[in-house]
């Protein structure tokens, strides 16, 4: 199984093939579309990202020491993002997840082209990812 870094390494060089940010966001929103169909029964309050100026549902399982994060979100630019995070996260262990450095986002530009609002609901998604990642460390 990759690791989270040779994860991040993969997507920045997708998006690096890419000349300019009307192509990487069109490669975003085409990886928002990839997403599995999302349980309309995960719909709920408590699965929506605090922070996200759009709605971004997040629900995850444990087995086995490894998480499964499912989402989705109402607007294709958020669920294009919510699908690279799952990429990288889903299907690793609590404490990887918590010691990972997250360079991807800078390092394809995402960060400086991204409105405040959306930033900011970038920065709810991973501190969320983060957050079931240390409540599932502390039930092993």
């Amino acid at each position: 199984m990759k690791s989270i870094q040779q994860i991040q390494n993969e997507i920045i060089d997708e998006f690096n093939f890419f000349q300019d940010w009307s192509e990487k966001y069109q490669y975003l929103i085409d990886l928002g579309k990839t997403l599995p169909a999302f349980d309309s029964d995960n719909r709920i309050d408590s699965n929506l990202i605090k922070g996200c100026q759009s709605k971004v549902w997040l629900n995850s399982s444990f087995n086995n020491n490894i998480i499964i994060f499912e989402a989705d979100s109402d607007a294709i630019i958020s669920k294009g993002i919510i699908s690279l995070l799952i990429r990288v996260f889903s299907g690793h262990k609590p404490e990887d997840i918590i010691e990972s450095n997250i360079d991807f986002i800078e390092k394809i530009g995402l960060n400086s082209h991204l409105s405040q609002t959306r930033a900011n609901g970038l920065l709810s998604m991973v501190k969320q990812i983060k957050i079931y990642a240390l409540a599932y460390q502390s039930k092993k």
